[in-house]
């Protein structure tokens, strides 16, 4: 990365990167107090949907991790913003927690069961057989189908979840629709993110710990890319895809002198 134009902006994916399975990845909590005494603008990104930023804020807080509440992008608050752009004022029938139904209500979506613009899936950790079945008829009926990220499973100190990916598969098989998912490894999730920092793809490095989603993401949006081994993807996996992060470090820890 030293070839590149400076670093001005910084975009990091959270679980597997700043924290891991509800610990501070060691070094995290100086990264993140660099970045905020650099005056550099940056963005906590993640594929959650669950949580409100505030919410983020206090559990991070809660484990002595100072984000602000300004600086996190959930995968909920991307897809209020594409609905937004797409179809102002618009109506959705939603399944997920606060985190998705605060976002749509910022921007002016009404959510309804009747005759919905948009069904929209985020994560829950109550997915019902009703709630399933009513989105099922919506879209049969003419719904959009939208989904907030593509992750089949998700973390838990217990072992991995279903998460929403694994619920839209179950909800395509029964309509045969396909959703449009909006988080990563969707740059579109990126571009937003930068949009919100009044950054530029060229000037900007993505920090994440999976191949196939924070550093293909990163890539399509044309940023600088470096893939952390505190998470997920695995130094001895690396070569298995056809594109490749711009760097490879062990954690954030690495990254603090370069800020």
């Amino acid at each position: 990365m030293a070839d590149s134009k400076p670093v001005e902006s910084w975009l990091t994916d959270m679980d597997g990167v700043l924290v891991h399975e509800g610990t501070i990845v060691p070094g995290a909590d100086e990264f993140i107090n660099r970045l905020r005494a650099s005056g550099k603008p940056f963005l906590v990104l993640t594929n959650n949907s669950i949580y409100t930023p505030r919410d983020l804020h206090a559990r991070l807080a809660g484990i002595g991790l100072d984000v602000p509440e300004e600086a996190i992008w959930t995968s909920a608050l991307a897809t209020a913003k594409f609905l937004h752009g797409q179809r102002p004022g618009g109506t959705a029938y939603v399944i997920g927690e606060a985190g998705l139904t605060t976002a749509l209500h910022q921007v002016g979506y009404i959510l309804t069961d009747s005759s919905p613009d948009y069904v929209v899936l985020g994560e829950t950790r109550s997915y019902s057989f009703e709630a399933l079945t009513k989105a099922i008829r919506l879209i049969n009926a003419g719904a959009r189908f939208i989904c907030t990220n593509p992750d089949e499973t998700g973390p838990s100190p217990e072992g991995v979840l279903p998460a929403a990916g694994s619920v839209a598969a179950l909800i395509t098989k029964a309509t045969g629709v396909e959703p449009y998912f909006v988080g990563k490894p969707n740059p579109l999730m990126m571009r937003e993110a930068l949009n919100a920092l009044n950054a530029h793809s060229e000037s900007t490095v993505m920090i994440g710990d999976r191949m196939d989603t924070d550093i293909k993401s990163g890539m399509e949006a044309g940023l600088r890319t470096v893939l952390v081994l505190s998470g997920l993807t695995q130094q001895s996996e690396v070569e298995r895809y056809p594109y490749r992060p711009s760097r490879v470090a062990k954690s954030v820890a690495e990254l603090i002198d370069e800020i």
